[in-house]
């Protein structure tokens, strides 16, 4: 249907009660299996890959992929970096062909964070239908090259994040609210639906502008995923739980069939394997039927 960035779809998720499943992929398998799930849920989706994967199969590759994949979809689609901390890296992406940039400056001071934030704002916005997506406070867990403590860990202040929002004119905002990346360790994370609540009605209740971003959804129970749709969430991260679903997959596959050497079966196995996993997603987070 369409290439599209993060934003289009997502002001559409808000003003729906859905959100939009934003699934990191390692290879071309994974992203074959998270596309033939949407397009069979006829779901808007994004793909995301983080700085690691991107740099060591190339963005220009992997922006080619997307193309050809996408074009012919019959759904939008969008190209996301996750997490990014370096500027320069940020706008390669965007000039390779990326449709949605995450400047990651979290960890850096708050003027710091805007400054750099803006910056890529200003680059993107430039260059084309490019949008960015921001964080404030930071999000525990690890999430490719990135790792922070719990210890560490700051939610995002409400009246910051409307002026962190308005200084950095970011597209789409990522609070921290207490989700994690990486695997949940207690069956009750604490999680700040309130402030997730919070912050959405005070930059969205005079209209969508700018929909808010869960990091670290896997893990989450359903009826946390519910409360955070209530609460303004429009993208939904997942990223851990794709690649355990691809290691998982391909390590059964070839206990099941030690003397079988036929790669070609395997990916079909990993490529299912992920198809089943983003569609339950895409049932969880309410997209189906919206493209």
């Amino acid at each position: 249907m369409s290439i599209v960035n993060a934003k289009e779809i997502m002001v559409e998720a808000a003003k729906g009660k859905y959100a939009v499943g934003a699934f990191n992929i390692t290879d071309l398998i994974q992203l074959e299996g998270v596309v033939d799930a949407a397009v069979e849920k006829k779901s808007p989706l994004i793909i995301q890959t983080s700085v690691k994967p991107s740099k060591f199969l190339g963005r220009d590759v992997l922006v080619a992929i997307f193309r050809t994949i996408a074009e012919s979809a019959p759904i939008p689609i969008c190209l996301h970096l996750d997490h990014c901390t370096e500027v320069d890296y940020c706008k390669a992406c965007a000039d390779s062909g990326y449709t949605n940039i995450m400047i990651d400056a979290s960890k850096q001071s708050y003027e710091e964070n805007i400054r750099q934030t803006k910056e890529i704002v200003d680059y993107c916005h430039s260059v084309g239908n490019i949008s960015v997506e921001g964080e404030l406070g930071t999000v525990s867990g690890v999430e490719d090259q990135i790792i922070v403590s719990e210890d560490e860990t700051q939610l995002a202040n409400p009246a910051q994040a409307v002026e962190f929002v308005e200084r950095t004119g970011v597209d789409i905002f990522a609070p921290a609210i207490g989700t994690a990346h990486g695997v949940y360790k207690t069956k009750n994370p604490k999680v700040d639906f309130e402030r997730m609540a919070t912050i959405n009605k005070m930059l969205n209740s005079n209209g969508i502008k700018t929909p808010l971003v869960v990091h670290g959804g896997t893990g989450l129970p359903e009826d946390y995923i519910k409360k955070l749709l209530e609460a303004g969430g429009a993208k939904f991260n997942v990223s851990t739980e794709l690649k355990r679903v691809l290691i998982d997959a391909k390590y059964d596959y070839i206990c099941a069939h030690r003397e079988e050497y036929d790669p070609g079966k395997v990916d079909v196995a990993v490529r299912d394997a992920i198809r089943k996993a983003v569609g339950h997603w895409i049932d969880m987070l309410g997209s189906e039927g919206k493209a």
